[in-house]
């Protein structure tokens, strides 16, 4: 049996944009955000599916292959990917890390059994693997410069 994917008509305003009640909360969402995503449990490996992004005073919780469209790069964003990255928004903000501003556009939600969050004890354990690099220039585009 296959599994169909659905693509998602992505365009920059369905970011999911966020609040945070303290400035430092930043910085933990970063780091939380590196424990969170997609695991392969043969290589112990999580790679990464979402970021926080900061861009004219506003934040948002991106996944990657967002990242990857806002740069102009190709991406085939998924209903199931942006469902993903809803889940984690939501497991965020349960978590009192972050306010999500519009919580409709939170909706629909992955279920959490397709997500592995790595505790920060065992992050030790873990090969973290970021999909995307927010402002890590390659090498083309630093020799292009």
């Amino acid at each position: 049996m296959t599994i169909e994917m659905i693509y998602y008509d992505w365009k920059p305003d369905s970011m999911l944009e966020i609040i945070l009640p303290e400035p430092d909360n930043f910085l933990k969402v970063r780091e939380t955000l590196t424990r969170i995503g997609i695991a392969s449990r043969k290589d112990n490996k999580l790679y990464q599916s979402c970021h926080i992004l900061h861009k004219q005073g506003r934040y948002f919780i991106v996944h990657f292959k967002e990242l990857f469209a806002l740069d102009g790069k190709e991406s085939n964003i998924s209903l199931e990917d942006i469902e993903r990255r809803n889940a984690i928004a939501t497991l965020l903000q349960d978590w009192d890390l972050l306010k999500i501003v519009v919580a409709a556009k939170a909706e629909p939600k992955a279920s959490m059994s397709q997500i592995k969050v790595v505790s920060y004890k065992e992050k030790a354990n873990w090969e973290l693997v970021p999909k995307y690099n927010i402002g890590k220039k390659t090498k083309l585009e630093v020799k292009n410069d």
